[in-house]
């Protein structure tokens, strides 16, 4: 009889003590939520009220070149950073064996990662502008930010990739797959939802960066929209053309709006935009990982 009171009552100091972490963590979450929507509401308000219709042009006082910049580099980023960092996380996870080597690539990775984007930048402008003997462009930015996105995708491939249950390879190599097949058919389609979630995070990085693009894509932006030559230096394709992007436009407008009356109304919009591409790229990012979910798992 002592022996079962005591049992319920360390279960109701167990079950006490959980809902008191459970209520702390909800208040976590709720804090960084709340803050979140804060910010971002302030950013959108602020950038609304100082709207006014030439802000959506592409000429002097509008922010068009630098919203095409913007997306047109962080896809050229993407079109880089994605396939290696997949690939070095599908050689991590399946290739490599544990050793020196692999621990050597941990340390790489991971001293990578925690690099300041200035510090990329410079060895941008050193390695994609000096020794190349070319100008600022997008191509050089996109490389830069390419270096500061292939740790994330990288280390989230891998860790998406161990933690399937070992019954999904072993099943599959079972039925007369090859190594490469349960990788291709398997491993990868049923890890893709958090492996986007770690292209979404690299995104996200590659629309706000600005300390990197300072030294390799530039401030400057001349764009002919009736050129579509992609030789040109004014065609808007041409990844080797100088290109301002929203993130830097905001610092130049915050640094040297003297030279514009309408400097303040143009970050202040230019901030809001930003805002609302990378949210709306994540919830676009996460709608197609749900899908592709389904897809896979038969529902």
């Amino acid at each position: 009889m002592i022996k079962r009171k005591d049992t319920e009552k360390c279960m109701a100091r167990a079950k006490a003590a959980d809902r008191a972490m459970t209520g702390i963590f909800y208040s976590v979450g709720g804090f960084f939520l709340l803050l979140l929507l804060l910010l971002a509401g302030y950013i959108i308000f602020k950038g609304i009220t100082d709207f006014y219709p030439e802000l959506l042009t592409f000429g002097r006082n509008g922010i068009g070149n630098q919203f095409f910049n913007t997306v047109y580099l962080v896809f050229l980023s993407l079109v880089i950073s994605v396939p290696l960092g997949i690939a070095a996380g599908i050689y991590m996870a399946e290739y490599a064996k544990e050793g020196q080597i692999l621990s050597f690539l941990r340390v790489s990775i991971e001293s990578l990662s925690s690099l300041p984007s200035i510090v990329v930048g410079l060895f941008g402008y050193l390695v994609f502008i000096l020794m190349t003997g070319a100008k600022w462009n997008l191509m050089a930015g996109a490389m830069a930010v390419s270096i500061l996105n292939l740790p994330l995708i990288t280390t989230t491939t891998e860790d998406a990739i161990r933690s399937l249950p070992r019954g999904y390879k072993e099943g599959s190599m079972a039925l007369g797959a090859t190594h490469w097949q349960t990788i291709d058919r398997v491993l990868l389609p049923t890890s893709l939802p958090r492996i986007i979630t770690g292209v979404i995070l690299a995104a996200g990085r590659g629309f706000g960066e600005a300390a990197a693009l300072l030294y390799t894509a530039g401030q400057s932006t001349n764009i002919n929209w009736s050129n579509w030559n992609p030789a040109s230096p004014t065609c808007p394709l041409n990844p080797f053309r100088p290109g301002e992007t929203l993130a830097l436009h905001i610092w130049v407008m915050r640094t040297e709006g003297s030279l514009n009356p309408n400097s303040t109304a143009i970050a202040n919009f230019s901030a809001a935009v930003l805002i609302i591409m990378v949210l709306g790229f994540s919830l676009l990012a996460r709608f197609l990982a749900r899908r592709i979910d389904r897809k896979t798992g038969g529902l």
